[in-house]
């Protein structure tokens, strides 16, 4: 028998053991005064003989994390989700039954306490039991409390052990609540309206990516877990919602790395009468008001970076950052064939249909983006990698569009929404031309319910996707995606 299974058998039996005393070791009806956080924020500050004066009895409740025993008294912690306090137990207090009950609980478990607060010797200020109840008898050790739990992978497959004993993770949590909080408090302020859009899409669209497929027995079709929000929110501004926003889960059936995770959480919004600039204003605004909420600074540390929020930030074209960041002469940008040749060279592969647009990107990706230390707006993309995008006026190869850069990586994507009906369906019939001869990427599909809505008018907008879970990486220095998302999506254990 390993150990693991020993004290599991063990404690089986103490389960048993109380169930014979009478003991329910799954109690359910004790009701807390406070939190432990209240208890320290009301009379953390109290000297010892000011809380000899108090009259006031205490109920709290929370898990066992350390037990000293003394013989005919007992020091423990109990933590709840909101701290720890100390409880001192004695046998002459609890009485001998009561108290030998006590000592057979084991770190882990859930216990109630009822009593007065003093403060030791050393000036801890602490619970006097008067009563306890068992609450919940846990089964299985928690982990060694020195080390903790430190494996990365069981971390995320445990990840209530890894909140238990590690709380820094708590925090990154709570910290990403706030910003999901103030995103909507933000937006909301400024009279964007929250609205749900389907999960569950008979036609995948609004981003170029692989969809999750499913089938709805009933109806016998075929569905699509959602890529992106966009094409149902601007069926919105058709139907008059001027300003509209939706933060909610899209699916993609790609790869996983420290950036991505299948599920992930995005912001979508989207403003009529609005341009591509309006939404770069609008978004150094948002970022930096997310900084002095959360951080209190525009100035702050990610991984061993200094990021500097401070306004204005950066614009830079795409075409001048291959030159400017990533080194390429400006000759051999401006050449197509020599761009084209380069990207070759570096092992680029463009797709059927794909060409100069194409490797400007690509190049960007390989050359210029984890360079994009400070934050930083990159425009000029080109139409053919924009299908979604409205055409700039003075050059109809590239779009009104803006992708906004932070610590080497993505942070947001906007642009001026195309509402042309029919150049939309001339750029979704090219996509599926390029897909029929060969581009193993999934398409955007003609959606003719959504050029429909086009075809009724949808006014001039603009809209801004940014991916929360890359927002809460940055905002609590975090390296990896799966060390913001509580469950991220793991192989099997062998």
């Amino acid at each position: 028998m390993s150990l693991a299974d020993h004290i599991l058998a063990q404690r089986r039996e103490k389960v048993q053991e109380f169930r014979r005393g009478g003991v329910d070791p799954f109690f359910n009806r004790f009701a807390p005064s406070h939190t432990i956080a209240q208890v320290m924020e009301r009379y953390g500050s109290l000297s010892g003989p000011d809380l000899e004066k108090l009259t006031d009895t205490f109920r709290l409740a929370g898990r066992l994390m350390l037990v000293r025993k003394f013989g005919k008294a007992v020091f423990c912690h109990v933590q709840d989700s909101t701290g720890r306090l100390q409880v001192y137990v004695q046998k002459e207090v609890l009485g001998e039954e009561a108290f030998g009950w006590f000592k057979k609980l084991d770190i882990g478990d859930f216990v109630g306490f009822e009593g007065t607060l003093f403060r030791t010797k050393t000036g801890e200020l602490t619970l006097a039991a008067r009563r306890f109840a068992v609450l919940t008898k846990s089964l299985r050790p928690l982990p060694e409390k020195y080390h903790g739990l430190t494996d990365v992978e069981a971390r995320y497959r445990q990840r209530y052990l890894d909140l238990l004993m590690n709380p820094r993770v708590g925090q990154v949590f709570r910290t990403r609540a706030a910003i999901t909080r103030l995103l909507r408090q933000f937006l909301d302020e400024r009279g964007f309206l929250e609205v749900e859009t389907p999960m569950m899409q008979p036609i995948p669209g609004g981003a170029t990516a692989k969809p999750f497929i499913t089938h709805h027995q009933a109806l016998d079709m075929q569905l699509y877990l959602r890529i992106a929000p966009e094409l149902y929110l601007k069926r919105l501004v058709v139907g008059g919602f001027d300003r509209v926003y939706e933060i909610n889960r899209n699916f993609r059936n790609e790869g996983l790395s420290s950036l991505h995770n299948p599920e992930f959480t995005m912001v979508e919004f989207y403003q009529a009468y609005a341009t591509y600039e309006d939404l770069m204003a609008l978004t150094e605004e948002l970022f930096c008001f997310l900084a002095r909420e959360i951080l209190g600074a525009y100035v702050f540390a990610y991984q061993g970076q200094t990021i500097d929020f401070t306004p204005p930030w950066r614009r830079l074209d795409l075409k001048d950052s291959l030159t400017e960041v990533g080194g390429i002469p400006r000759e051999v940008v401006a050449d197509r064939k020599q761009l084209l040749e380069l990207a070759a060279k570096e092992g680029v592969q463009l797709r059927p249909g794909e060409g100069y647009g194409r490797a400007l990107t690509k190049l960007f990706d390989l050359h210029v983006e984890a360079r994009l230390i400070q934050p930083t707006f990159v425009v000029g993309y080109p139409t053919e990698t924009s299908p979604l995008s409205r055409r700039n006026d003075d050059n109809p190869e590239v779009v009104d569009r803006f992708e906004l850069f932070i610590a080497g990586r993505e942070m947001a994507n906007a642009f001026s929404e195309l509402n042309d009906p029919d150049d939309q369906r001339a750029r979704f019939e090219a996509q599926l031309a390029a897909h029929a001869a060969g581009d193993e990427e999934m398409p955007h599909a003609v959606d003719e319910d959504y050029l429909t809505a086009l075809e009724h008018g949808m006014p001039p907008a603009a809209g801004e996707g940014i991916g929360i879970d890359r927002l809460v990486m940055l905002f609590t220095d975090s390296p990896s995606i799966r060390d913001v998302i509580l469950f991220p999506l793991l192989r099997p254990e062998k």
